[in-house]
């Protein structure tokens, strides 16, 4: 029965690093009960949604619960978990290196200084807008803004750990920042320069894991993430709607 709780334990913790870090509900069962197998229980039953794990060995012991409160990024991490999952299928590790490992990941950061997060999702402002054929004069206001409100989006989501208004927030600080440059004259087309400093906040890695679990069958998992999409959405037209009002 102890080996059966480990098994269940490190299945568990891989499965809860995947999901808190963006992987696909389907992914996060098919990895778990692949590592059951690889441990001697091919008869396991995961059950996952954004928020939590349900995870049994069929006939050996009681049902257990993760719940997932903090949801990000990182697919790294993701990777990571992959790669162990692969390592304990062909038996490279034990399951002492496989918990202690998984430990280790839960534990570590990897994701990019904050700094470099703001300077990528300005520079991705900024070419969004020639992407979608604004002009170059139009480049630095869209950098500036949508530097400002990914860091603005950052601030007010450790103030308030609720996300709408933290998106709601950095799209309405973004959309300040661009009327501001534009009546000044930087910038001349307003429009291209709040839509390039807005899709980084734009939820797309969250709209793709919504369809695909869809398509794989997880109506409840894929339910969920599009409606979380559709407010993440709602929460940034909001705040441009507020900001072309005052327009």
């Amino acid at each position: 029965m102890g080996e059966i709780h480990k098994v269940a334990d490190v299945c568990l913790l891989a499965g809860k690093i995947m999901l808190q870090s963006g992987a696909e509900t389907y992914r996060v069962e098919d990895t778990m009960m692949r590592i059951a197998a690889a441990f001697g229980m091919p008869h396991s039953h995961s059950y996952v949604t954004p928020t939590g794990i349900i995870f049994a060995i069929d006939g050996s012991g009681p049902a257990k619960l993760i719940r997932i409160v903090e949801r990000s990024t990182d697919l790294q991490k993701v990777t990571i978990v992959n790669s162990i999952s692969r390592q304990i299928s062909s038996g490279e590790l034990s399951l002492a290196e496989a918990h202690e490992r998984l430990k280790q990941l839960e534990g570590k950061n990897l994701a990019y200084p904050f700094w470099m997060q703001v300077a990528a999702s300005a520079i991705a402002s900024g070419c969004f807008v020639i992407m979608f054929q604004g002009k170059w004069s139009d480049f630095l206001p869209a950098f500036v803004s949508g530097g400002i409100g990914f860091y603005g989006l950052d601030y007010v989501h450790r103030l308030v750990k609720l996300k709408f208004f933290a998106e709601f927030f950095a799209s309405f600080l973004a959309g300040i920042v661009a009327m501001l440059l534009v009546a000044i004259g930087v910038g001349n087309d307003i429009d291209k320069i709040i839509i390039g400093s807005v899709m980084p906040l734009v939820p797309g890695m969250l709209i793709t894991n919504a369809v695909r679990d869809l398509m794989a069958g997880h109506l409840v998992a894929g339910l969920s993430k599009g409606a979380e999409a559709f407010l993440t959405a709602f929460a940034i037209g909001t705040g441009m709607a507020v900001i072309f009002a005052m327009y």
